[in-house]
């Protein structure tokens, strides 16, 4: 049992980096705004700063479940701010040496270590509340910490790019990504001072085991959950894809800017904080399948509305004029919100011993945030805004057909103890 007075101060870090991870990620896409004035990139080119954040987890996804399993938390947690650190000041130093190329590259490398930070966080936290019910209670206490992140975002960079996208400049983030450097910073200093159980680091006897009783079966034997893990795929690309491609929208237009566009972006995370909440509250009630079934019919009514709106519906509100579709653009946040765990437990349903597996799987395929937005965004390119959301709407079909018919077990015969 670990001193929970002691695990004070790691316990406050680890709050802060599940705060990061939505901050640097959620951050990432609102950039988009400031690399296509500074670099003269289309909106899709805007994109990849969000596409190699995303792809890291696609190459980093199980690579960092290994690195946890046989370097333990401590070693992976300090890797994980390490490269954070790196991945921000890259992207800083890309407005000095005006490179779109630099830009990428920290985003990228940024992405390596969301994606250790999100495998690590929720196992580390837990074990440093001593387990049971603390641990559960903390996890919850870093996932609104989560959301925070996420919300606020959006709302600082479109506050420190101004009223107007037109001279934006990476310089203009400056004091937000040295805000999170230095938090990435003083975590290292303070987990690297503090004395952490590895109750699961993994042996070589273990290795040696596991190889020599390698199992024929695996989560890919199961239709459902390969069926699932493309439905992560599309959720986390239109979860990300429909505030980015809005904060673009709404950026580039002269009546609304950045300002206000980041705020109305980050209403759409604060939606998925309360959504989140609202399906903790009915989750013992309804079913997974029936959660998911509403969710994404309700959201595909949403962006269809989204896209056919006239631009013209407008409401105004102290002097701003926004328009109506972006009002369901925000209010999506609350279909989106729940779509993770309902699809995660239909595709986990009977999976038994090969959960964890699936889990890094899971980890891998939410590259989909990047791929997704930057495809809706190159068919902004080529038509506009509001018609790209067609891309999102396919993503949620797939989601809607995954409820309705490929979230069942056809494979039960598999033995999963």
């Amino acid at each position: 049992m670990t001193n929970k007075k002691s695990n004070i101060l790691p316990i406050v870090v680890m709050f802060l980096l599940f705060f990061m991870i939505a901050f640097v990620t959620n951050f990432a896409g609102s950039m988009g705004v400031i690399v296509k004035t500074q670099f003269g990139a289309s909106n899709a080119m805007a994109q990849l700063g969000t596409l190699a954040n995303f792809i890291a987890y696609a190459v980093m996804g199980v690579p960092a479940g290994i690195i946890l399993k046989r370097k333990g938390y401590k070693f992976t947690s300090l890797l994980a701010v390490s490269v954070g650190f790196v991945g921000v000041g890259v992207q800083w130093l890309s407005g000095y040496a005006e490179s779109f190329g630099v830009y990428v590259l920290g985003a990228f490398i940024a992405g390596f270590s969301m994606c250790l930070l999100n495998i690590v966080v929720n196992p580390m936290l837990n074990t440093l509340g001593g387990g049971g019910k603390r641990g559960n209670q903390l996890i919850q206490f870093g996932g609104s910490c989560n959301s925070i992140g996420g919300t606020l975002a959006p709302i600082i960079l479109g506050y420190l790019i101004g009223g107007s996208a037109a001279a934006a400049q990476v310089g203009d983030a400056a004091p937000a990504m040295l805000a999170a450097m230095l938090i990435f910073l003083l975590a290292f200093v303070i987990i690297s001072l503090t004395k952490i159980p590895e109750p699961h680091i993994e042996t070589a006897e273990q290795r040696a085991a596991a190889k020599a009783n390698k199992d024929q079966y695996s989560p890919l034997s199961f239709r459902h959950f390969v069926l699932g893990a493309i439905a992560i795929f599309f959720y986390v690309g239109v979860e990300v894809g429909i505030p980015n491609t809005a904060n673009l929208y709404m950026s580039n237009n002269p009546a609304v800017g950045p300002a206000i566009a980041g705020t109305v972006v980050g209403l759409y995370w604060l939606m998925m904080m309360f959504g989140r909440l609202i399906g903790g509250a009915v989750g013992g009630k309804v079913s997974s399948k029936a959660m998911l079934v509403a969710v994404s019919s309700l959201a595909i009514v949403m962006l269809l509305c989204v896209m056919f709106f006239p631009e013209a519906w407008v409401v105004t509100f102290k002097g701003i004029e926004l328009p109506v579709s972006m009002i369901l653009m925000f209010l999506c946040g609350l279909m989106t919100s729940v779509m993770w765990g309902a699809i995660f437990n239909l595709a986990a349903e009977g999976l038994g011993k090969y959960t964890p597996a699936a889990s890094g799987i899971f980890m891998a395929l939410v590259c989909g945030g990047g791929i997704l937005p930057f495809f809706q965004n190159l068919l902004a390119d080529h038509s506009n805004y509001l018609i790209s959301y067609i891309v999102p709407i396919a993503g949620l079909l797939y989601i809607l057909f995954y409820a309705l018919v490929g979230s069942k077990n056809v494979n039960k015969n598999i033995p999963t103890e």
